[in-house]
């Protein structure tokens, strides 16, 4: 069996109970306790006792100690995964988005995120998921918004000028149609007063 990893030697067992009561991490002071009583000359199962933890973490927390101080028994933020896309990669996908698809191009006249991701993996050979790029297009302040779809080879000027012939043949209709021409024809008794069984 392998001789245990001491334990520096800067720090006693009541520097290190003393930390523990200033300390608000409560996971810290787990880790202080159960070091202070290794440095009193207590045995490693005892501390992995007061721990709550195996011999291996307690090992796992002594190198760390021995490292960086107190401050290496609290618990560091994991890294999490990078980001799938780079600046330059979003900064390209926003300006494509902007600007627009182009029919004889891109083959859509309109972007679906389904496009985009195609798009990117042409662009850039990277392969996300829908939901990445619906993520990353929010997060560059993008919504979803669905637009009539124009041709590309639209007209405009023949557009207004179909718009001004339509317009007359909406001109209003002569003489009212009065109420009473709207009833049946067809006379109605009017009802009597008295309920029958």
């Amino acid at each position: 069996m392998a001789a245990a990893i001491g334990l520096r030697s800067d720090f006693t067992g009541d520097d290190l109970r003393r930390l523990a009561r200033g300390s608000r991490d409560a996971r810290q002071v787990r880790r202080l306790l159960a070091l202070a009583v290794i440095r009193d000359g207590g045995s490693r199962t005892e501390a992995a006792r007061i721990g709550g933890v195996g011999l291996q973490i307690v090992r796992d927390w002594v190198v760390r100690f021995n490292a960086k101080g107190p401050e290496g028994l609290i618990d560091r933020k994991a890294p999490g995964k990078p980001p799938t896309l780079t600046p330059a990669q979003r900064a390209a996908l926003a300006r494509a988005v902007e600007a627009g698809p182009e029919p004889w191009r891109d083959g859509v006249v309109r972007w679906r995120l389904i496009d985009l991701v195609q798009w990117l993996w042409d662009e850039f050979r990277v392969s996300v998921s829908e939901t990445t790029v619906g993520r990353e297009l929010r997060a560059l302040g993008f919504r979803k918004l669905s637009a009539r779809p124009r041709h590309y080879a639209q007209d405009p000027e023949a557009a207004e000028a179909f718009k001004k012939v339509s317009r007359s043949a909406w001109a209003r209709s002569g003489t009212p149609i009065r109420a009473s021409a709207w009833s049946s024809g067809i006379r109605m008794k009017r009802g009597s007063a008295r309920k029958t069984n």
